[in-house]
């Protein structure tokens, strides 16, 4: 059994797409996942499985619509392992996530398209919005006190984002030492 945290792109938000997470659970469960966890209502999951990550993603994909009244062409799923969520913690820009008073900081997660197409939904307001590519993530960083002032809202309007979900960094590194706790038990 590997352990997985899989991300749910488009519920709960704005009042639409509602997926209670009490009957998520229930749904993986009844799907034969196992150890199934939530972490808030943003469609955060924490899983195991003997399958492999496209076989959860494609599974969790056709159950969805089925058992909750979603515009499915919203909804998406992107499944990580253990080792490539800490790869995207390991490997943030040096101070990314440090001083969440100052900053607000976001891992832009990517489905299906790489850094470099991605990047091009981004457009930085010098002094306020900082973006790093990474690998299978964009990190995003805007200035607390100038947050209205962003540009990280025109990346919902482009194209690419279909192809992205977004978590704060607090909850991105959340999911990490829940997916720890459960490894050292």
């Amino acid at each position: 059994m590997t352990r997985y945290a899989v991300l749910l792109r488009g519920i709960n938000v704005g009042g639409r797409n509602k997926v209670p997470m009490a009957r998520l659970r229930e749904l993986l469960g009844e799907l034969g996942f196992e150890d199934v966890s939530t972490y808030i209502a943003s469609g955060n999951v924490l899983l195991s499985s003997s399958d492999t990550a496209a076989e959860i993603k494609a599974r969790i994909e056709e159950a969805l619509p089925r058992a909750f009244d979603l515009h499915s062409e919203v909804v998406s799923v992107l499944v990580l392992s253990h080792a490539q969520l800490r790869r995207v913690i390991d490997q943030r820009p040096d101070g990314f996530g440090d001083e969440p008073a100052t900053y607000h900081s976001d891992a832009v997660f990517l489905m299906g398209i790489d850094a470099d197409d991605a990047m091009r939904a981004f457009d930085p307001r010098p002094g306020v919005d900082a973006v790093w590519p990474g690998k299978g993530v964009i990190y995003s960083q805007r200035l607390s006190a100038q947050r209205t002032k962003s540009r990280l809202s025109k990346v919902m309007s482009s194209p690419h984002y279909r192809s992205m979900t977004i978590r704060n960094w607090a909850t991105t590194t959340a999911l990490l030492r829940l997916l720890d706790e459960a490894d050292a038990a």
